[in-house]
């Protein structure tokens, strides 16, 4: 499976982004999948996830409020409305598909990794 996520950019503190990532293709089961980021300097850490029914995410709590994450399970996509950005939400987000149906927050729950798309908030 090859994620392609896109959406990213510059925007201003206070703008809104939204972020994609499509799979080539369903895999055989049922899978949550997950939004994770990594700024310069810093290890990768977990953002949002969402079951694969879509009725459980999971949401870091510096995100919370202000990011919301959703699926087309027909399209194989997934998307991170980000509202309200601020200077620390700069970094490279990664979309990943869990090893499971349920939302998790652990990055060793996840199998297939996307490329990363650049997010730059500036002051």
């Amino acid at each position: 499976v090859q994620l392609q996520a896109s959406g990213g950019g510059l925007v201003q503190a206070g703008g809104s982004l939204r972020l994609s990532c499509a799979a080539s293709r369903r895999t055989s089961s049922n899978n949550g999948m997950g939004w994770f980021r990594q700024a310069p300097g810093k290890e990768r850490e977990f953002v949002a996830s969402i079951s694969w029914k879509g009725d459980t995410m999971k949401y870091a709590d510096t995100v919370k409020g202000r990011f919301t994450i959703s699926r087309d399970n027909a399209k194989n996509t997934v998307f991170l409305q980000m509202n309200s950005l601020k200077p620390e939400d700069t970094a490279v987000y990664y979309c990943a598909v869990g090893r499971r149906s349920y939302s998790s927050d652990r990055s060793d729950e996840y199998t297939y990794w996307g490329q990363g798309t650049q997010v730059t908030v500036s002051s």
